[in-house]
């Protein structure tokens, strides 16, 4: 049978919906697009915001209008928090966050029986790390491996910890284990992700600091790129960092969370850091990773965020400078505190700071790029666009090339321009 995939969300989702095409195409099923015609389609879903969760809706609406005759089946965190939601909008299967080898084996019952199936457990009573295979299909030349799920910061905008459950952390020794197999596998990169990675390691005898896991993976898989997802801020120290770039694989790009750069706003959403904390975290991985690319994400026009605040957080991410951003504007999120707080901002507000903020980040993520015009860069090839062949280098900026071929190879290129949303390359 034929099998199409929709993922929304994190790279955890994406991992996870990488493991369910394992166990499907292990079975000898295949996977087709999501605009083909297929047997079942899988909606993978995120509910970090409540856009998040409107967008779940019309892409559940338009497969069911679409495939009326197929076996829909939706797991993920929104139908983890909200089944009664999902199952109102007429589709076969519900699954939740979790369990994924139990809520593809209910798909393939469906399929048989033609009977609505469901089964979604309470996230908060989690306390084992769920096993799944890593890696997905063999075309891809990177690979996600998941180390950590779960999360207890309970952040006063974030239904995360809710849909999640408690930090459940991957024992070393499989995670290794799989990092090995992906490389014999043919992979190029691995994307060592989680809900919050830093939190590894909390859960396990001795409770290990990520370091130790970072390190493992570098030395298990030496001619593969690692790459780190999201990191908490307060992760980085001197001792991290001088640990870290011991190994030439890491890729040197960094995603550290941060949501606000303004203290008061920070304190509003029940972050654990501050800006000051921020910026040593910033100033550390420049000084030992030299030319790095550090990311973030930045929510504007949180509740109560006064004009004053957000020129303080614009002032802030212009003294980090940042080589990309993901600007979001926030999203009113029910059943978290945030929700509740006094001064909620209107639509134009929300749009007016976002297209601010992402003007500021696209000046920043510009003259990052421009910097990198007449250095050589290895790039890792992924897909065509057009005339050019497009890949990235391991500071994760986009590469644009002609040549022919050059699919899961990695290719030394000198950088001539800035180029759309990354840069033209020589090879």
């Amino acid at each position: 049978m034929k099998f199409a995939f929709y993922t929304l969300g994190c790279k955890t989702n994406q991992y996870e919906t990488q493991a369910m095409e394992r166990f499907l195409t292990d079975l000898g099923h295949t996977i087709g697009g999501f605009e083909e015609p297929c047997d079942g389609y899988i909606i993978n879903t995120c509910s970090v915001t409540a856009v998040a969760d409107k967008k779940n809706r019309a892409v559940i609406r338009r497969c069911r209008r679409e495939h009326p005759d197929a076996v829909i089946g939706v797991c993920g965190c929104y139908s983890q928090h909200d089944s009664d939601a999902v199952r109102a909008l007429g589709v076969d299967v519900i699954g939740g966050s979790g369990h994924r080898e139990a809520f593809i084996g209910m798909l393939l019952s469906a399929l048989q029986s033609r009977e609505r199936q469901e089964s979604v457990d309470i996230a908060l009573r989690r306390r084992e790390f769920e096993v799944l295979p890593a890696g997905g299909l063999e075309e891809r030349t990177r690979a996600m491996l998941k180390v950590q799920d779960g999360c207890v910061n309970f952040c006063s905008y974030c239904i995360i910890p809710y849909t999640r459950g408690p930090v459940r952390s991957a024992p070393l020794e499989l995670a290794v284990q799989q990092a090995k197999e992906l490389a014999e596998r043919g992979y190029r990169e691995i994307v060592v992700t989680g809900i919050e990675i830093a939190s590894w390691g909390v859960d396990l005898p001795g409770k290990p600091e990520p370091a130790v896991l970072i390190e493992a993976i570098c030395r298990a898989v030496p001619d593969l790129r690692v790459r780190l997802g999201s990191l908490e801020p307060r992760i980085i120290t001197e001792d991290f960092c001088c640990r870290m770039k011991k190994h030439p694989n890491l890729c040197p790009q960094f995603h550290l969370s941060m949501q606000s750069g303004c203290d008061t706003v920070l304190a509003r959403m029940k972050r654990k850091y501050d800006t000051a904390r921020y910026y040593e975290s910033v100033r550390l991985l420049k000084e030992h990773f030299p030319g790095c690319a550090i990311t973030t994400d930045m929510i504007v026009a949180f509740p109560g965020e006064t004009e004053e605040e957000f020129a303080a957080s614009l002032g802030f991410i212009r003294r980090c400078g940042f080589a990309d951003m993901h600007i979001f504007p926030y999203s009113r999120r029910p059943g978290t505190p945030a929700d509740k707080m006094p001064g909620q901002h209107d639509n134009a507000t929300k749009e007016a700071r976002s297209r601010s903020a992402i003007a500021v980040a696209e000046e920043m993520s510009h003259a990052y790029r421009e910097g990198l015009i007449g250095t050589e860069l290895e790039v890792l090839f992924e897909e065509t666009d057009g005339k050019y062949f497009t890949g990235h280098t391991p500071n994760y900026v986009k590469v644009y090339a002609e040549g022919e071929n050059l699919h899961n190879e990695i290719r030394t290129v000198t950088v001539t321009a800035v180029y759309k949303d990354g840069v033209i390359g020589i090879l």
